[in-house]
């Protein structure tokens, strides 16, 4: 399937001169959908995943299908005061400023392996502070997926080191 043919562009969004890859139009058509979730979730069948990690908040709407499909829990991270539990967090740089991530500090167990999912990879901060989370409670990253990469904003690269791959990329 050309999961490509599922993305809506919408010119001038956020701001004027950007071309926003808008996801949903993807996730608005059920065979679409389920195919892109099959297709992530075939690649680890084998690969002894205990967890999938999904990053707030449209990583939820992958990361969980995903779990699912593998038959393995789902581990949110979200933003500070989210999480009714005692959490672990790491802040992180942005192109203007921090932020911060935090997930329970019992959710991953030292050894577990995890697979983070999320829609888009784009510069690629956020998913390499939850990678750093991940390794901070002791997991070992197996994979992150992603559906779209935006590689002309180089999010790899802030990556290097862990295996990830995306089913659509511009």
């Amino acid at each position: 399937m050309n999961f490509k043919d599922y993305i809506r562009d919408i010119p001038d969004f956020p701001k004027e001169g950007i071309i926003f890859k808008d996801i949903t139009t993807l996730w608005m058509d059920g065979k679409a959908f389920a195919a892109s979730i099959d297709e992530i979730a075939a690649k680890y069948v084998d690969k002894q995943i205990d967890l999938v990690v999904g990053v707030e908040a449209r990583g939820f709407i992958v990361g969980a299908p995903v779990a699912y499909k593998l038959g393995v829990g789902f581990i949110p991270v979200r933003k500070p005061g989210k999480l009714p539990y005692k959490t672990t967090s790491i802040s992180y740089s942005l192109e203007y400023g921090t932020d911060t991530i935090e997930v329970h500090e019992d959710a991953i167990l030292p050894g577990q392996r995890i697979l983070i999912a999320d829609d888009l990879l784009a510069t690629g901060g956020t998913v390499a502070a939850v990678a750093k989370l991940v390794e901070k409670l002791g997991g070992m990253i197996i994979g992150i997926e992603f559906i779209i990469e935006l590689g002309f904003l180089h999010g790899r690269d802030k990556l290097e080191g862990y295996p990830c791959s995306a089913l659509i990329e511009y």
